[in-house]
């Protein structure tokens, strides 16, 4: 799937959507917001209504052409997190991504619940929301607690609270370049 995409359904994180897709675009990068329900919107967890972009059903998958730069977002949020596990043309235009060399982010319960479903994840080192772990170390990934993890073309972020740290992890992946300035924009202080 080409460019950079943030997959919402019903129910999902507020933070990890918006602030992904406002840090991304502070960082000059194209995102679209894309509905997994027939229609464009989209409710958040805590009753903020979106009018996104596309709706899944509209977007076409092929995968020629897909290279790290196109990115397919999962923020989570409940009960968004498990209605995007549940669907399964979203599923499976996530493992033709990844498989033709895109790159794959999540955020809090979404990498144990979306993320899980890829075939091949030993070794992957990723961080979730306490509790969604399981189902990825189960396969061999490494979970390790912290903010944001980048782990080849995966990238992970632990919870709300991080979703800066988390869309910043992005942007380091994709426009290194643009980082610090970024940071800037937002006051944060550099590490």
């Amino acid at each position: 799937m080409k460019g950079i995409n943030i997959f919402l359904a019903d129910g999902f994180e507020d933070m990890e959507a918006l602030a992904t897709c406002d840090v991304l675009r502070r960082a000059g990068l194209q995102v679209e917001l894309v509905s997994i329900k027939s229609d464009t919107a989209v409710t958040s967890s805590h009753g903020v209504d979106i009018d996104a972009e596309w709706v899944l059903e509209d977007m076409e998958t092929v995968t020629a052409g897909v290279s790290e730069a196109d990115v397919m977002i999962f923020p989570g949020g409940m009960p968004g997190s498990k209605s995007l596990a549940s669907c399964k043309k979203l599923i499976q235009a996530m493992k033709a991504h990844y498989k033709a060399g895109g790159t794959l982010a999540a955020i809090c319960a979404a990498p144990g619940l979306v993320l899980s479903q890829l075939d091949d994840v030993k070794g992957l080192e990723f961080t979730c929301f306490d509790g969604f772990e399981q189902p990825l170390v189960d396969k061999g990934a490494v979970f390790t607690p912290r903010p944001a993890v980048r782990s080849g073309r995966i990238i992970t972020g632990r919870s709300a609270g991080h979703a800066v740290a988390f869309a910043l992890k992005i942007v380091e992946a994709l426009v290194p370049d643009r980082l610090e300035e970024v940071r800037h924009s937002l006051f944060l202080e550099t590490e």
